[in-house]
């Protein structure tokens, strides 16, 4: 009970928190008319902005009004419109791009790209993703800051159909993540930002981490976790980049992360917007997307249009099962990547990297991972979209390895989401901690599959933070010989809340930059 209210408490201070923290946050070029009139030209950027402002925008008039195109302004390129019985400005941006024509936060590491394309560290997103966050007005310095942040209050029930089954389990509790970042332009062709990312997983999960059925990767108490996963860091991402624009199509990028993430596999699952429904990790997440913290990293990036090349060194070694402090950095690992965005609503990516002794369970193993990824995200009017990712990922180690497959969607429809993810993993004998006793080859590598299907309703919306609550239920097929343990169809579920900041739009926002 005690640490029921204990979580109850963090989830209403955090809504408080971010109602508070939202009296100072505005969409960016929302400024007062007297503002507008008295501000400074600024001076010319040799760099021009990517002209993203059509992209999946309904530029449709009204009822009545003229259908004649308009000429092109600099200020009205983004689907936005005047109202002009209440003078107030509108976005119809149903493709959830951001125009970086307009002042305030562009890409993490370019000038000429949409915010809407950052993914975790360095990773793409399409353009069109949808962003849910609190964002600033630019500060007289020119800085500009945003937050964004998810929590679950959630009870679990994993196996639960199967009374004597392994990984059967329980608990109430609380995944989450909090995300600070500030950004400012430096002359005329330098970007600069600055990253954080925390954690209160090791409290609200506990430091053995949340019931999750076949999922297995890190250590507790020097045993591996098996059947749950692990908690993320108190500090997940202390980060600092710099991007230089040779021109709007040409950025070079440096990142360094102390923690970070190296250029290896998609953005990682807890900021995909695929994945932003699901409180629970994928089982696939050692074999796609685990890097997301490691103590060390460095990357060096080059992008020519909608194609980026990159590389990064850092260390090997996962998080270790003391999750408040920093590990010795080290570079001992290296990885590349080439991300494409062919169009506004695709993000491709392929990478490998080398990782050195990554499992502390397996010190004495060396690891090669390949991944590659498709994303998909689509506006289909106001609050609505649809985004899916497809991702596979393989680690290959002693002249063998496991594949792992990952396809998730989520439909939003605006108070009502409805999501889902298959997932297909084939994970080792030796991964899941089996052996010749339990009734399975000792040697062998064995599938799951897992089927998730969840809806969630958004029951409160004020200070643009959102209140939601959900519920899910997996369905998972392992192998004949694991079902002599698990049972023939494990049936999973749970129910939750989750706290998060609404989507950020400016379709009901004047020039105060405040929602209408």
């Amino acid at each position: 009970m005690k640490k029921f209210l204990f979580i109850l408490s963090l989830s209403m201070l955090a809504g408080m928190a971010s109602a508070q923290h939202h009296e100072g946050m505005k969409m960016p070029g929302q400024n007062s008319p007297s503002k507008e009139k008295s501000a400074s030209k600024p001076k010319a950027d040799t760099t021009k902005p990517m002209d993203h402002s059509m992209h999946g925008m309904d530029m449709s008039k009204p009822k009545g009004e003229s259908t004649t195109p308009a000429k092109a302004h600099p200020s009205n390129q983004s689907g936005m419109k005047m109202d002009g019985a209440r003078g107030d400005m509108k976005m119809l941006n149903y493709g959830m791009t951001m125009d970086t024509s307009m002042p305030g936060m562009t890409h993490s590491l370019s000038r000429n790209l949409p915010m809407n394309r950052n993914g975790s560290g360095t990773s793409w997103h399409p353009d069109n993703t949808p962003m849910y966050a609190y964002m600033s007005q630019p500060t007289p310095k020119g800085w500009n800051y945003m937050v964004h942040y998810a929590i679950y209050l959630r009870y679990t029930s994993q196996n639960s159909n199967n009374p004597t089954g392994r990984g059967r389990g329980q608990q109430l509790g609380a995944p989450n993540w909090f995300m600070g970042m500030a950004q400012r332009k430096v002359g005329q062709h330098g970007l600069f930002q600055v990253r954080a990312m925390l954690s209160l997983d090791p409290l609200t999960v506990g430091n053995g981490g949340y019931p999750l059925l076949f999922q297995t990767g890190e250590t507790y108490k020097g045993k591996p976790l098996i059947d749950r996963q692990h908690p993320h860091d108190l500090v997940s991402e202390l980060s600092v980049s710099y991007s230089h624009a040779f021109s709007k199509d040409i950025d070079l990028f440096g990142y360094v992360g102390y923690p970070g993430e190296p250029a290896l596999g998609p953005p990682a699952f807890m900021h995909r917007i695929s994945s932003f429904n699901n409180p629970d990790a994928p089982l696939s997440h050692h074999w796609q997307d685990a890097t997301h913290i490691l103590f060390g990293v460095a990357t060096a990036g080059f992008r020519y249009k909608w194609a980026k090349l990159e590389a990064s060194t850092f260390k090997g070694r996962e998080p270790d099962e003391n999750r408040y402090n920093f590990d010795k950095p080290k570079f001992d690992s290296y990885s590349y990547r080439l991300s494409v965005n062919p169009s506004p609503s695709l993000a491709l990516q392929f990478s490998q990297g080398f990782l050195n002794s990554p499992e502390e369970a397996h010190p004495e193993e060396n690891i090669t991972r390949t991944t590659a990824s498709i994303l998909h995200s689509k506006g289909l009017g106001p609050s609505r979209y649809v985004t899916s990712a497809f991702v596979w990922g393989r680690n290959s180690h002693h002249g063998s390895g496991e594949s792992s497959y990952l396809a998730e969607s989520s439909l939003q429809m605006d108070k009502v989401a409805f999501y889902g993810r298959y997932e297909n993993v084939r994970k080792s004998a030796e991964e899941l901690g089996l052996s010749f006793f339990d009734g399975v080859p000792g040697d062998g590598t064995f599938s799951i599959n897992n089927l998730t299907l969840g809806m969630n309703y958004r029951i409160v919306q004020q200070h643009n933070s959102d209140l939601v609550v959900g519920t899910q239920l997996t369905a998972s097929k392992p192998d004949r010989f694991l079902q002599v343990l698990y049972g023939n169809m494990p049936i999973s579920g749970e129910i939750y809340l989750r706290l998060t900041p609404s989507l950020m739009t400016m379709r009901n926002m004047n020039h105060s930059g405040h929602n209408q």
